[in-house]
C-alpha cells in the first residue's frame, strides 16, 4: 500500500495557465502530464458539454485520478496511460487535432507526497524515483551500477552540482562496501560529501543530485525535447501550447523551441533583403516567463521555481 502525505493537490500557475490558454466552449486540450488533474479540471470546466478534454500520464496512480475528473467535468474525456511523446504520437497518428496543449514538468506533488516512490529527500524509502512503476531502469540502479565518471557528469550536468565529482567518489566508496538501498543512504553520502558550509546553503543539500537521478530514470529532457514538436504538431491554426517547468534545462528547452517557432527571417544579417522566405510559425504570449506571485509561493513553497510559457500557432502563412 502506497502512503500518500499529501492532502491535496495545489496546482501551479493554475490562474495564469487558464488566462493564457483561454480554452472555451467545444474547444479539444490535450494535459500532457495529468498528475494531480489540479490544472485538467480547471480546463475542462471551461471546455463545457461540447469540449474534449484528453489526458496523459505514465503513472497508474494519475489513471485512478483521472476517473474522479472524468465523473465531475462536463466535457468529454480521455485518458491515455503512455509517456507523453509516445501518447502525442499516438494521438497525432489517430489525426486528432486540438485547440490547447499544455505541460506541467517534473515531478508532481502526489508523487513526491507518496513514500514509498522514494521520489524525496526528506523521507526514509526505496530508491525509485520511476514515474513508471513498470520500466526496469530506477534509480536504484543509477546509483549503484553507473560508473563514478558518468555519476558525476549527471549530478554535474542535470544537477547543476558544484560538488559532482565530491559526491561521486562518496557514492563509489559506499558502494563498495554496502550496495545503496534508500533514500537515507543516498542522503547520507551526499551530505559527507559536501563541505559542512555548503551543506546549509542554497537549500537541502541532496536536492540537486535526487533531481538529476529522477531526470535520468525518467529520461525527461529526452522526452521533453522530442514532445514539442509533436505537440505542436496536434494544434490547429490559433491553437496554443503551454508549458510550466521547474528547472532550468527544462525552461531553456521550452524557451529556445518557442523561440524558433516564432522566428522570421533566418538569411545572415549581412543580406540587404531576406531570401530565405521563412515566416513565423508562432506568436510568443509571454515575452519572458511568467513566475509565481509572491503569494503563491508563500501559499505553496514547491511553486517557487515554477516558469510558465505559452505560444499561439500562426495560421499557415501568416507573419508575425
Amino acid at each position: 500500500m502506497l502512503l500518500n502525505m499529501a492532502s491535496s493537490h495545489v496546482p501551479v500557475l493554475a490562474g495564469e495557465l487558464i488566462e493564457l490558454l483561454d480554452p472555451s466552449e467545444g474547444q479539444t486540450a490535450i494535459d500532457c502530464t495529468f498528475g494531480g488533474g489540479g490544472h485538467a479540471r480547471l480546463v475542462g470546466e471551461r471546455l463545457g458539454a461540447t469540449g474534449t478534454l484528453v489526458c496523459v500520464d505514465r503513472d497508474p496512480a494519475a489513471e485512478e485520478r483521472y476517473e474522479e475528473l472524468a465523473a465531475d467535468v462536463p466535457c468529454e474525456t480521455r485518458f491515455v496511460r503512455m509517456d507523453f511523446a509516445s501518447a502525442l504520437e499516438l494521438l497525432a497518428g489517430e489525426g486528432l487535432r486540438a485547440d490547447h496543449a499544455y505541460f506541467d514538468l517534473g515531478v508532481s506533488s502526489m508523487q513526491v507526497d507518496t513514500l514509498e516512490r522514494g521520489f524525496s529527500y526528506a523521507y526514509d524509502a526505496p530508491l525509485d524515483m520511476r514515474m513508471d512503476p513498470d520500466q526496469d531502469l530506477d534509480a536504484r540502479k543509477v546509483v549503484n551500477e553507473w560508473d563514478e565518471r558518468r555519476l558525476q557528469q549527471l549530478f554535474s550536468s542535470y544537477g547543476e552540482e558544484r560538488y559532482a565529482r565530491r559526491i561521486a567518489q562518496a557514492v563509489g566508496r559506499r558502494r563498495r562496501e554496502a550496495a545503496f538501498e534508500t533514500t537515507q543512504d543516498l542522503v547520507d553520502t551526499i551530505k559527507s560529501a559536501i563541505p559542512a558550509p555548503a551543506r546549509f546553503a542554497g537549500g537541502h543539500p541532496a536536492r540537486r543530485v535526487f533531481q538529476a537521478i529522477r531526470i535520468a530514470v525518467n529520461q525527461e529532457l529526452d522526452s521533453l525535447e522530442r514532445v514539442l514538436p509533436l505537440a505542436w504538431g496536434v494544434l490547429r491554426p490559433g491553437g496554443r501550447l503551454a508549458a510550466i517547468s521547474f528547472h532550468s534545462l527544462e525552461d531553456r528547452a521550452v524557451k529556445r523551441f518557442l523561440a524558433a517557432l516564432a522566428r522570421g527571417c533566418v538569411c545572415p544579417p549581412e543580406l540587404p533583403v531576406c531570401v530565405c522566405g521563412h515566416e513565423p510559425e508562432a506568436e510568443l504570449l509571454t515575452s519572458r516567463a511568467v513566475v509565481p506571485t509572491p503569494g503563491e509561493t508563500a501559499d505553496n513553497p514547491r511553486a517557487r521555481s515554477g516558469k510558465l510559457r505559452v505560444a499561439g500557432k500562426l495560421p499557415t502563412g501568416s507573419h508575425g
